[in-house]
């Protein structure tokens, strides 16, 4: 075994273990007092039109969401385990690190081209169902940012991934791992001061009852929160939402403006309440910390990879092994999905009962889950494996199950 393999193997051991370990620590395992209840029927929720017409819309918009990921994957994968990606690499001009970003950029921009007419279809279909009334140039627009912001991303992970092994021949996956561990840290903090500002506008939340009404409830349950933004997110999309970002002096609840111009106060005032939540158990910091573990581990279980049967004709020094890296990490962050997603739903389920504890407003979180589903046609009843591969949240029966069920009332539930 060379040592470069034998770097890799530690890292990627090290960092499972450790992932396994924090996992099992700071993931609520149990987020429902007394375990979480069945959904609720779906014709105690919504009408049969209701229902009726969330599905077809879902239907639709999953089948168009699995093609485009189909297909982008495809043509990764051709460009990756391919000989054309690699002499596309080896015939661009520049420094490595200017090849490292013509190659992501290039792969990414061939992606997207081949799944824009999937993008284009299901901004029609959102058109057709009431979903956005953003204009075809504020979509294009947000569309290139969004792009744009990829790129740079990726191109500094693999810039990181390609430098090391350069300066470290042997011991590059513990430097690169150690490095992108970093990066996904100083990405969660830097996220909603550099990347949010690109997407929306924010303005504080007038004086007033939903502003006074927020700031008590973040007080009462030991956040501090440095100001009550709202997005402009009704310029492009219909749905309601809101969250809590940043961190310390850059902590602050922000809603989308359609929710304060749309729910009653009590029902805004149970989104926020589990906005604060995540804030109060740190999920957000949590969730950093586990996915700086992660990249630590992919970046031992690439090297494995890539030290391994035919794959050891490449070098990740090399910026021509790019298509083949970027081939990998897309397959990689594919199957993480269900892990990531199964301790995504534990997580907000935890905020669901820590909403309904702090509010003691079971009726104005039915109600206001019944509208954020109306509002983005939610399927009330995913197909399960869908569920457990993409479902980043309970489904809206589920949680509304927790509310009628009164679950939420144990005071010892803290994890």
């Amino acid at each position: 075994m060379t040592s470069e393999r034998r770097t890799a193997l530690i890292v990627a051991g090290a960092g499972g273990l450790v992932f396994v370990v924090l996992a099992a620590w700071l993931v609520p395992w149990q987020p429902v007092p007394g375990g979480v209840p069945a959904p609720a029927a779906p014709g105690s929720v919504f009408t049969a039109e209701q229902v009726r017409r969330a599905e077809e819309f879902s239907s639709g918009a999953r089948v168009l969401g699995w093609l485009s990921l189909a297909v982008s994957l495809a043509v990764t994968c051709w460009w990756g385990f391919s000989a054309r990606g690699q002499r596309l690499a080896e015939r661009l001009p520049g420094p490595w690190w200017c090849r490292v970003l013509l190659v992501v950029a290039l792969v990414q921009l061939a992606v997207r081209i081949v799944t824009l007419p999937f993008a284009v279809l299901l901004r029609r279909r959102l058109l057709e169902y009431g979903l956005t009334h953003q204009s075809w140039t504020g979509f294009a627009a947000d569309l290139a940012r969004s792009q744009a912001v990829g790129i740079v991303t990726v191109a500094l992970g693999v810039g990181v991934l390609v430098g090391c092994a350069r300066r470290w021949r042997r011991a590059w996956p513990a430097v690169a791992g150690g490095l992108l561990a970093v990066l996904v840290l100083l990405g969660s903090f830097g996220y909603p001061v550099v990347v949010e500002p690109l997407f929306n506008s924010f303005q504080s939340l007038p004086d007033g009852p939903l502003r006074s009404r927020i700031l008590r409830l973040a007080e009462r349950e030991g956040v501090r929160v440095e100001d009550v933004l709202v997005a402009d997110a009704s310029r492009r999309t219909t749905t309601l939402n809101a969250y809590v970002s940043g961190f310390g002096s850059t902590r602050r609840v922000v809603v989308y403006d359609n929710l304060v111009e749309s729910l009653p106060e009590d029902e805004a005032l149970s989104v926020v309440a589990h906005e604060l939540a995540h804030a109060r158990h740190g999920d957000v910091v949590n969730g950093s910390v586990l996915g700086a573990v992660g990249a630590a581990c992919g970046v031992g279980l690439l090297g494995l990879l890539l030290t391994s049967g035919r794959a050891r004709r490449r070098s990740i020094a090399d910026p021509a092994t790019v298509p083949f890296v970027l081939a990998l990490i897309a397959l990689g962050s594919l199957l993480a999905s269900p892990v990531q997603n199964t301790v995504s739903r534990q997580v907000e389920a935890r905020a669901d009962v820590d909403a309904l504890r702090a509010t003691q407003d079971p009726e104005a979180f039915v109600a206001m889950q019944r509208q954020l589903a109306l509002r983005s046609l939610a399927d009330p009843t995913p197909p399960a494996w869908s569920q457990l591969w993409f479902g980043s949240h309970p489904t809206t029966l589920t949680r509304i199950a927790i509310a009628r069920s009164g679950r939420y009332e144990d005071p010892a539930q803290e994890k």
